[in-house]
């Protein structure tokens, strides 16, 4: 067992999306999972570096996560998340939406900003995105066949 996974519900492993946090045992509904970690620093200044781990408190602070201490980091996006954040003064932490199994991977709602910003251009990973896509896809090739089949039986034969 890893040093950073030791006596926690979750550990990072390899994602769909490059790391990710999934759970190593099961988290009850409503659980405390982890905080998001780093120096508070003003907005003015989170404007200024170029960075994806920046998650804004208020319209004044800023938290930097970039350090890999914070486990935090590691948690993706989800359009059906199974966790979500809350706020505890200027504490950020993140807790169970519902129950989560082990194996599964941990994700909460990065908010439409972020998501117009980062992840809409390339396109979202996450489970019921990927559910989606592929059931258009199935659709499509359906409506091709379709297609295919019609006009192959209004030729006429010679």
């Amino acid at each position: 067992m890893s040093k950073a996974s030791r006596g926690r519900p979750y550990r990072v492993g390899r994602s769909r999306t490059g790391l990710g946090l999934f759970a190593t045992q099961f988290i009850s509904k409503g659980r405390f999972i982890v905080r998001y970690t780093g120096p508070r620093i003003t907005n003015d200044e989170a404007d200024k570096r170029d960075n994806r781990y920046l998650f804004e408190l208020n319209n004044r602070w800023t938290i930097d996560g970039t350090t890999r201490k914070n486990i935090a980091r590691y948690i993706n996006h989800s359009c059906r998340p199974n966790a979500e954040v809350y706020f505890v003064g200027h504490a950020i932490k993140i807790r169970a939406r519902r129950n989560i199994q082990p194996g599964e991977e941990i994700g909460y709602d990065y908010g439409r900003d972020y998501f117009d910003s980062f992840i809409k251009p390339k396109g979202c990973k996450c489970v019921k995105c990927m559910e989606k896509r592929r059931e258009e896809r199935r659709a499509k090739r359906q409506a091709r066949r379709r297609a295919k089949s019609r006009r192959k039986g209004t030729r006429k034969r010679r």
